[in-house]
């Protein structure tokens, strides 16, 4: 492999191994690693430079080829290869690189904080309740309306610190990270995790571990970020 492949494909952490995977393999199809009609390494080889099982490789891979970046060819020359031409970015700005760590800076300062404050308060049945329905529309809702499920849960966490400032503040964070997924393709094994993460979240706050909470919501929020940073940046 070359330096700038053996950089790129390097071991990836543990807690968010699928989207941390979707990352590296974008990134190096959109640093020219491998090339639109180039094919990517061996699956085995791959995985292991990665340091991920080969269910999760082939995961991450499926949903880049559902989203058109990569395509799978039969035969004694067959693989994964790099689609040519790739996929064009949904219309709109470019994305600014200070941009866009500014807006997941803001977003994991107010939503880390909000899962703590809201694991610190004694919730009232109501507010237990509300939690607990939000996420379970979540974890059932369909592809198209996913995202305003998920936005509804990570507002109703911040609504229950009993804060009207940090609600807003975190509803104005959310506005602009939904304003970058909207750019991405929905990825349905990201969205399986999220929904896992979302239930770790919510059982730490009912539970009252404020630090639990904090942590849970951090790698949450850093498998988002993932993504984002390997579509857009």
């Amino acid at each position: 492999m070359t330096p700038l492949r053996d950089a790129l494909f390097r071991p990836v952490r543990a807690g968010n191994a699928f989207e941390e995977t979707v990352e590296r393999l974008v990134q190096a199809i959109r640093l020219g690693a491998v090339g639109p009609g180039e094919r990517l390494p061996a699956e085995r080889d791959l995985a292991g430079r990665l340091g991920v099982s080969r269910v999760t490789l082939r995961e991450a891979i499926r949903s880049l080829q559902d989203a058109g970046y990569v395509e799978s060819r039969r035969g004694r020359y067959g693989g994964t290869f790099v689609t040519s031409p790739l996929p064009v970015p949904t219309a709109g700005p470019r994305v600014d690189a200070v941009e866009l760590a500014d807006a997941l800076t803001l977003r994991a300062a107010v939503e880390t904080g909000a899962a703590e404050c809201a694991a610190g308060r004694a919730l009232d049945p109501a507010e237990r309740r509300n939690l607990l329905a939000r996420l379970a529309e979540c974890g059932e809702a369909a592809l198209e309306d996913y995202r305003r499920r998920d936005s509804r849960l990570h507002l109703a966490i911040a609504e229950a610190t009993g804060s009207a400032s940090l609600t807003a503040a975190v509803a104005d964070a959310r506005t602009r990270v939904n304003a970058l997924l909207e750019r991405i393709p929905l990825l349905q094994p990201n969205l399986a995790h999220s929904n896992q993460q979302h239930a770790a979240i919510v059982g730490h706050v009912l539970a009252g571990d404020a630090e639990a909470a904090r942590r849970a919501m951090a790698e949450h929020l850093d498998g988002t970020a993932v993504l984002l940073r390997g579509f857009l940046s």
